[in-house]
């Protein structure tokens, strides 16, 4: 029986590195550079937050601690990323072509394939598992079935007390969503619309598009598609996003990001282990432990409608 633990220090880390890769970087926001993601969280990762009171004023010769101004505040919030797992099966026959050069003399035995096949093997697998993480990333519910394993930025978002959240919430239609988009345009404070992005769903941004050709000026014509952007704003059409809900906010990969989220392997016992389903058997089973969370950093810059 073949008993296979891959730890980062056992193989070229180029094996781990490759399987975090795929994970993270099918999800959408991470791939366009909309999320700061920070990898390695073990446990818990900070955001501090600071913010300064006003302090200027008229001057004086001889200021005391009584004409001091302005304060500083300061408070945290944070990365604490949930564990889950991708589990699945496979008969190794199935790649029998990637390491055929290199075939071991008995039954399949990983440590004995060079690094590049293993590579090869590890990332074939990887496909067969679809981490969904994408999808979590932005719906995400943290719960206590295999649907909910953490909250996205969306419930982040709408948790936070401090969003500016359009009132008199309505389905979007391609007769209304030139106005409600501006209306959350608007609604973000002015200081943040400059650096903003619109995030809206592939559903409403045909609504927009068929709105803007239906104008009567300035409209595109109907062999084209409309600029994906709003008053300057770019906007993000997100394959995942749900229908009815625009949000505005700092979306970036930076730290000026206001959208944030945090990944690690779960190096315990068994980081991806590779073994065999039953011991008369042909199949393997391949598992790998990971854990995941997002957060907003400030609830202030973010504008939502919520249509739904």
């Amino acid at each position: 029986m073949s008993d296979i633990i891959i730890e980062g220090s056992a193989y070229s880390g180029e094996v781990l590195e490759q399987l975090l890769v795929r994970a993270t970087t099918s999800n959408e926001l991470v791939e366009r550079g909309l999320i700061r993601l920070v990898p390695n969280v073990s446990k818990k990762f900070t955001l501090p937050r600071l913010k300064t009171g006003t302090m200027l004023q008229k001057r004086k010769e001889m200021p005391t601690d009584e004409d001091g101004k302005g304060s500083f505040t300061y408070d945290e919030k944070y990365l604490e990323p949930v564990e889950f797992m991708a589990f699945t099966t496979f008969n190794p026959r199935a790649f029998e072509n990637i390491w055929r050069p290199f075939q071991p003399k008995g039954e399949l035995v990983f440590a004995e394939l060079p690094a590049n096949v293993q590579n090869t093997l590890l990332a074939e697998m990887a496909k067969a598992v679809d981490f969904e993480l994408g999808w979590h990333f932005i719906n995400g519910e943290a719960g206590d079935d295999d649907e909910h394993l953490f909250n996205g930025i969306i419930k982040k978002m709408l948790a936070d007390l401090d969003i500016v959240q359009v009132a008199a919430p309505v389905a979007l239609t391609k007769d209304n969503i030139i106005a409600k988009m501006n209306l959350v345009r608007l609604a973000l404070p002015k200081k943040y619309r400059a650096k903003s992005k619109m995030a809206m769903s592939q559903e409403d941004y045909e609504k927009y598009d068929e709105a803007m050709t239906a104008l009567s000026v300035k409209g595109p014509d109907w062999t084209s598609s409309t600029k994906t952007q709003f008053k300057g704003m770019p906007i993000e059409v997100l394959t995942d996003w749900p229908e009815n809900l625009i949000v505005c906010t700092v979306f970036g990969n930076d730290m000026t990001s206001n959208v944030w989220g945090g990944v690690n392997l779960v190096n315990d016992f068994d980081t991806i282990k590779i073994d065999k389903v039953t011991n008369a058997g042909e199949r393997y089973f391949f598992k790998m432990l990971m854990k995941a969370d997002t957060e907003i950093a400030w609830g202030e810059q973010v504008s939502v409608y919520d249509g739904r």
